[in-house]
C-alpha cells in the first residue's frame, strides 16, 4: 500500500503542551484547566520498510477504510516516548496489531521523529529494529534472524538510561528488556517475581493478557526504574495496580512496591513517568472512544502516601476531555477533547508543558472520526502553574 503514505518525508505531527498547576498535598486536589497550545497529527497510513508485507494475519478484512495486508509496515501504536533535547523524540511502537497471534509480521521498532510545530509537520528521521543477535531470549522467537516481533513481546513503555541504552517494559512476561543504542538486547528478559501473564512460557498466569508493564519511569539520578502494571494481580484489591522498584546497578527488583488505585476498576493506565524522586505523572483512561470516551486524565501520583491509606496520593493534573482551546488549534470549538481509546504517551517538555500522544491501534481505532482510522496525534497543553519537576528532567 505504498500509495497511502511513506515515511521519511514531512508529515503532520502534533504535540500537546500542558501547563501544570502547583502540586497539592490532598489526594484529589486539582490543577487548573489545561489549555491547548499545539496540535498536529501523524497520518494513520504512514509506512516504513520493516516487515514487508505486514498485517497478513489480519484476514484481509477492511477496518475503517483500510484493507490489510500492507506492502510496508505501518508506523503506528505509539506506546512510549523519549525526549531527545534537540526537538526530536524517540517513539516506541507497540506489539503491532493487538495480540500475539496476529503480530508475527510486525517488527518491533523505535522510531526517531522530528516535529515542526510551526507548520504542524514531522519528519520520520529513521529508527532501529529491536533484535536479539546474542540468543539471550530463552524461548523460541518468531524469526530465525532474531529480529523481534509483536508475537515475541508486547513493548509498551520506554526509558533511556544515562549510558544511552534503552529499558523497555513488556506485557507478555511481564518483562523488563534492556537494549543497546542499536536496539540489540543486552541481557535475558527480566521477569517480575510472582507475576505472570498468559503469554509467559512459565505458565500459571495470575495477570490478564495485555496487562503487564504499561508504564516505566526512571528516577532523576538514573539508578532506579519504576514499572507499573496495567492490570491487577490475582488476589489484589480491585483497581489496585502494583508499582515495582528496580535497581539498575544490581539488575534486581528491590522489593519496594506501591499501589496506584484506579478511579474505577474498569479503567486502565496508559503511561507513567517520574517528575522527581517521589512523584509520577500517570495517564488513566476508560476504554471508550469517540462518543463513548468519558474518562481520559493525567494524575500526579505521590508515593509518600500522606493520608496513609496504603496507596499513592493522587492529584488531578489534566482532564484530556476538557482542554481549553481559545485559539481553536484543534478545531472550531472552544473546548478540545482527546477522545481516543488508548492514550499511552506523556512527556515533560518544560516545567509547565507536557506532550501527550495517543496510540491509534492502526487500523482499528476511530475515536476522532467514526469510520476513519485514527491518526497519531501529538498535542501540547499548558497548565496554570509549574510542575516543580526535578531539574534533571528539564534539560
Amino acid at each position: 500500500m505504498r500509495s497511502l503514505r511513506r515515511a521519511g518525508v514531512g508529515v503532520g505531527l502534533g504535540v500537546l503542551s500542558l501547563a501544570l498547576a502547583a502540586p497539592s498535598a490532598s489526594a484529589h486536589g486539582t490543577f487548573g484547566r489545561a489549555t491547548l497550545t499545539g496540535f498536529a497529527a501523524l497520518p494513520a497510513a504512514t509506512f516504513v520498510s520493516a516487515s514487508d508485507p505486514s498485517g497478513s494475519l489480519l484476514g484481509g478484512t477492511p477496518s475503517n477504510g483500510i484493507t490489510p495486508p500492507f506492502d510496508d509496515q505501518p508506523i503506528q501504536g505509539f506506546s512510549g516516548i523519549v525526549r531527545n533535547g534537540d526537538g526530536t523524540f524517540e517513539v516506541l511502537s507497540d506489539n503491532g496489531y493487538g495480540n500475539k497471534a496476529n503480530s508475527a509480521d510486525f517488527v518491533l521498532r523505535i522510531h526517531r521523529v522530528g516535529p515542526n510545530y510551526g507548520n504542524h509537520t514531522v519528519d520520520v528521521l529513521g529508527g532501529i529494529n529491536l533484535t536479539d543477535p546474542n540468543n539471550l531470549v530463552p524461548f523460541a522467537l518468531t524469526r530465525p534472524d532474531r529480529v523481534l516481533t509483536g508475537s515475541d513481546f508486547d513493548v509498551e513503555s520506554i526509558q533511556r538510561a544515562k549510558d544511552g541504552t534503552y529499558w523497555i517494559g513488556d506485557e507478555f512476561g511481564p518483562y523488563l528488556l534492556h537494549f543497546d543504542r542499536a536496539g540489540r538486547l543486552l541481557q535475558a528478559p527480566i521477569p517480575l517475581d510472582g507475576v505472570r501473564a498468559p503469554e509467559n512460557p512459565a505458565g500459571n498466569p495470575n495477570l490478564n493478557s495485555s496487562k503487564g508493564f504499561e508504564g516505566l519511569a526512571q528516577s532523576p539520578d538514573g539508578r532506579k526504574l519504576y514499572a507499573l502494571l496495567e492490570g491487577v494481580v490475582a488476589g489484589d484489591a480491585a483497581g489496585g495496580l502494583r508499582l515495582n522498584e528496580f535497581d539498575i546497578a544490581s539488575g534486581k527488583y528491590t522489593g519496594k512496591r506501591w499501589i496506584y488505585q484506579l478511579e474505577d476498576p474498569a479503567n486502565a493506565i496508559g503511561d507513567a513517568i517520574a517528575v522527581d524522586d517521589d512523584r509520577f505523572l500517570i495517564i488513566e483512561r476508560d476504554n471508550g472512544q469517540g462518543a463513548t470516551a468519558k474518562f481520559k486524565r493525567i494524575y500526579l501520583a505521590d508515593k509518600r502516601d500522606r493520608n496513609r491509606d496504603g496507596k499513592l496520593d493522587k492529584t488531578l493534573v489534566a482532564d484530556l476531555m476538557d482542554i481549553a482551546d481559545p485559539r481553536h488549534l484543534g478545531g472550531s470549538s472552544d473546548t478540545f477533547t482527546f477522545p481516543f481509546q488508548t492514550i499511552e504517551d506523556v512527556v515533560i517538555l518544560d516545567d509547565r508543558t507536557l506532550g501527550v500522544v495517543n496510540d491509534n491501534n492502526f487500523p482499528f481505532s476511530n475515536g476522532r472520526t467514526a469510520g476513519q482510522a485514527d491518526n497519531n496525534e501529538f498535542i501540547t497543553i499548558r497548565l496554570t502553574d509549574s510542575l516543580h519537576a526535578d531539574k534533571r528532567f528539564l534539560k
